[in-house]
């Protein structure tokens, strides 16, 4: 069981530290430390980027633009990414649709998509859940008709992040109502320009617009745009999930708010002196340390499975444990904000000595990026369907 990065290892992150250091516009960055995330303009610029250096896909086959490294070294990689704080590349191309195209897909479709998805040519959502079938994935309707060398898709996806922006959405279709509901689901890749597509604003709890409702009405699709073979979409979409669900616990991601908590707490003055100097503060700051590290080791331990090409039941744990501790390390960033979280022009005053702009400054947009991390629990597979799968495979329930 690995514990530890060897030299090599030590040595690629400084190399990706380094990279970051001088090639991350620092607009983005600005952008990316105030409020947690960044526009699409400055997603596809970073994307971009790392096109440009061979860095956007380290997973893809090399012929596809993958560099060939390591899964420690891709643990690394994308670690670094989140915790400096950078623009993750876009999950939906990176990770969901690229790999399964790249594996599943057609030589046409691969020479088609591939090059654009990774440079962000071209940007993806995903369309999954519906009204009706979020959790239990396999009871989706939207209905996929053949006619000659198209499909008619009648029906409607919700929750749909990033559809506002996107150029084209994967789907998971219904193409067959005889046979099993698992069996009779096929993968379709939508241009959204497509007459019949209707994409409807979700404002989430956060007050911001990250998903939507998308409709579709008699929508026309050639048949060249299905993805493997039909009625076999469950079996992608369970390998595309398995992709989403290895790096979701998303360690860099909660050591970066750590790290902010930190920060802000030590600016946060109370009367007998900073938060920082609360005990109850830093009893729940080391508990959470002492979790992330467990989940560090528990990734390492997922990644030793992988590579010796075996399935593990860990990677559910990664993703209860990593949602949470996503949760709690927001929270406990928050709370060092405290109401300077609010964005408000404050008037310049004598005390306390680090002045209230300033803090204001660094705390504002923690609020927002609190509540939508309410969120790390459902996407990619709620927990409680986790602990479900940990019931099934490890106590055979």
């Amino acid at each position: 069981m690995k514990l530890d990065f060897d030299d090599r290892e030590k040595a690629f992150r400084r190399e990706v530290r380094d990279f970051l250091k001088v090639s991350l516009p620092n607009d983005i960055y600005r952008k990316m430390m105030r409020a947690a995330h960044a526009e699409k303009a400055d997603i596809v610029r970073w994307q971009r980027i790392l096109n440009k250096k061979g860095w956007a896909v380290p997973h893809w086959p090399q012929q596809w633009g993958g560099t060939g490294w390591t899964p420690v070294q891709r643990y690394i990689f994308a670690e670094e990414i989140t915790q400096w704080p950078a623009p993750e590349p876009l999950s939906f191309n990176t990770t969901m649709v690229g790999p399964v195209i790249s594996t599943f897909g057609s030589e046409e479709q691969r020479k088609r998509f591939l090059p654009s998805i990774a440079n962000l040519d071209i940007w993806f959502c995903q369309g999954f859940s519906e009204p009706g079938a979020g959790s239990d994935l396999a009871s989706l309707s939207t209905w996929a008709e053949r006619r000659g060398d198209h499909y008619i898709i009648n029906g409607q996806k919700i929750w749909t992040s990033t559809a506002h922006h996107a150029d084209w959405i994967f789907l998971l279709v219904r193409t067959s109502r005889s046979a099993k509901k698992q069996q009779g689901i096929s993968f379709i890749l939508v241009d959204l320009r497509t007459p019949g597509v209707d994409i409807r604003p979700i404002l989430t709890i956060d007050g911001q617009h990250h998903t939507n409702e998308v409709f579709f009405t008699d929508v026309r699709v050639p048949v060249a745009n299905l993805v493997g073979e039909e009625n076999r979409g469950w079996e992608y979409a369970k390998f595309l999930l398995g992709n989403e669900r290895a790096g979701i616990a998303r360690v860099g991601l909660s050591k970066a708010r750590l790290r902010e908590a930190k920060a802000l707490a030590v600016r946060q003055l109370t009367r007998s002196g900073s938060l920082w100097d609360d005990p109850e503060f830093r009893r729940e700051f080391v508990r959470l340390e002492v979790e992330l590290k467990s989940i560090e080791i528990t990734a390492m331990r997922l990644l030793t499975a992988n590579v010796e090409g075996k399935p593990d039941p860990m990677s559910s744990i990664l993703k209860i444990k990593g949602a949470e501790t996503q949760q709690r390390a927001a929270e406990l960033m928050f709370k060092a904000a405290g109401p300077h979280t609010i964005p408000a022009k404050w008037e310049k005053c004598s005390e306390p000595i680090v002045s209230v702009e300033t803090l204001n400054d660094w705390a504002e947009g923690k609020a927002p990026t609190y509540f939508f991390s309410r969120a790390a629990s459902i996407y990619g597979g709620s927990n409680e369907i986790q602990r479900n799968i940990l019931a099934k495979v490890v106590l055979e329930l």
